[in-house]
């Protein structure tokens, strides 16, 4: 009985998670080659003559400078530069992937920690859910591109370089899915529970401890999840302005100088990857989470 469970369990994982997404993956695979044969054939024409069509389309898929890098070469990019190099050497995926990863983390728990105080703020405080919330959602439409710069310039003006900068800049990406999200979450009781709460004679600070903050917790995950990728992507785009040597963003601009656009692709690999990784860690916190707090079963 239980191996025949076990092999019906097996069975339907096959047949709702990974044959769909292997199909899907060998279905971009398969159109990512297409579109690098005429991509790089131009190339290709220039540099070898009198190929065959089979040769032709080898060398578009073999270029060592190539305008759009095949998936094998990638691959073996982010192999080599991760499992073949010490951690320590700057051609280390991983060792630029740690420092990219330090801003994020530090951007993240910064705009997290924001996000919650006006959130709070902003649900019990009239004036400010009347006065903060528009330029919250006004500072968005600001371009992290436009800005990064001016940040990482006025701090090294007052000394201040490294990480805090590249902090700085996650956590103006992250900390609006949070309020946002923490907003919703808060008012999310019905007025029937907020107004048993006070049968009770509860005080506000027992409401949200009590009602408001169990029942924001799905809202607020939810929003680290955005968070968290948001964060990822101020960070990389810190590095691009501060002339940084170090971290997937260094690592891109780097490959742009040199043309090396095998490079470029495998750091954009390593960031989804690295994101992939954030938003499962938090997606696993928060079924443990709400699971004790009997929120899910």
């Amino acid at each position: 009985m239980f191996f025949e469970r076990l092999i019906e369990m097996k069975t339907s994982y096959l047949a709702n998670k990974f044959i769909p997404v292997s199909t899907i993956v060998i279905l971009i695979g398969l159109f990512w080659y297409l579109v690098a044969v005429p991509m790089n054939s131009d190339k290709v024409s220039r540099q070898f003559k009198n190929l065959t069509a089979s040769e032709h389309i080898l060398k578009c898929w073999s270029l060592k400078k190539p305008k759009l890098p095949t998936p094998h070469q990638i691959i073996n990019e982010m192999v080599n530069t991760t499992f073949f190099k010490k951690i320590s050497s700057k051609r280390s995926l991983v060792y630029h992937g740690w420092i990219t990863l330090q801003a994020t983390l530090a951007g993240f728990f910064l705009g997290t920690l924001l996000g919650i105080l006006l959130a709070l703020g902003i649900v019990h405080n009239k004036a400010m859910d009347l006065s903060v919330m528009p330029w919250v959602i006004a500072s968005q439409t600001i371009p992290i591109l436009a800005i990064a710069p001016m940040i990482i310039v006025v701090m090294n003006s007052v000394g201040v370089t490294g990480l805090l900068p590249k902090a700085i800049i996650s956590m103006y990406l992250s900390f609006f899915p949070v309020v946002v999200g923490m907003v919703k979450g808060l008012r999310s009781p019905d007025q029937i529970q907020l107004d048993q709460m006070k049968t009770w004679s509860a005080s506000s600070r027992e409401i949200l401890w009590y009602l408001r903050f169990p029942s924001s917790l799905p809202f607020l995950f939810a929003s680290l999840k955005v968070g968290v990728a948001a964060s990822l992507v101020g960070a990389i785009v810190g590095e691009l302005p501060s002339g940084a040597i170090a971290g997937l963003g260094a690592r891109m601009l780097a490959g742009t100088y040199y043309g090396q656009t095998i490079m470029i692709w495998s750091a954009l690999f390593a960031a989804a990857f690295l994101a992939a990784l954030l938003v499962f860690t938090i997606d696993f916190l928060q079924k443990i989470t709400l699971k004790r707090m009997a929120i899910i079963r």
